[in-house]
């Protein structure tokens, strides 16, 4: 359906999760995003190095938040109930170099 950008997460193991980069960065249109499973192993300042975006999930916690212009994403999780946290995803629509991101909780 479209390109996928994933990165390697804390219960990855085995070969298959080898092939899978810790962080990853790419761009759409004129915005730029830093991809990382735990915000706690940023390993770059995102606003020093361009990204936009920053996106993250290890808490499984859904939040948006900006910090010194840059936009952090952890969508939450989508896959089956994680403790007590919602079932939720998020959508992002970049234009430009317009972003707009909204969470979405899932009623499953």
């Amino acid at each position: 359906m479209a390109p996928v950008t994933a990165v390697r997460g804390n219960i990855d193991k085995g070969g298959w999760a080898q092939a899978l980069p810790k962080t990853a960065a790419l761009e759409i249109d004129q915005v730029r995003l830093y991809v990382v499973h735990d915000i706690n192993e940023l390993d770059v300042v995102p606003e020093a190095a361009g990204f936009k975006v920053v996106v993250s999930g290890h808490s499984h916690q859904p939040s948006i938040h900006e910090r010194n212009g840059v936009i952090f994403v952890n969508p939450g999780s989508v896959g089956p109930r994680r403790f007590n946290l919602p079932v939720s995803m998020a959508r992002m629509y970049v234009q430009g170099n317009s972003v707009d991101v909204t969470l979405m909780t899932l009623d499953l």
